[in-house]
């Protein structure tokens, strides 16, 4: 029993609470609906929609990676400034 409570207590300890409130009833009403055709429950459908929307952000490139991933085109003649 005490090893079940410690694990409550860890997940506690790393996983937040989220309550949201004032959700319109279609809302709440479509994902129960979803959550029935994926066979989880709402609360578990909520966090997979949650991640799906803000968990997988692609990382964002370094100034130099972006300038590594340009094309190499053209000569170096091509972007040479032209003094008059």
């Amino acid at each position: 029993m005490t090893s079940l409570v410690t694990l409550a207590m860890l997940a506690s300890f790393f996983m937040a609470t989220l309550v949201v409130r004032n959700v319109d009833a279609a809302i709440v009403k479509a994902l129960k609906e979803r959550a029935g055709k994926h066979g989880t429950s709402a609360e578990a459908e909520h966090r997979e929609i949650l991640k799906e929307a803000l968990g997988r952000r692609p990382k964002k490139k370094s100034f130099a990676e972006f300038l590594l991933s340009m094309p190499d085109v053209g000569l170096d003649e091509d972007f040479a400034r032209r003094r008059s």
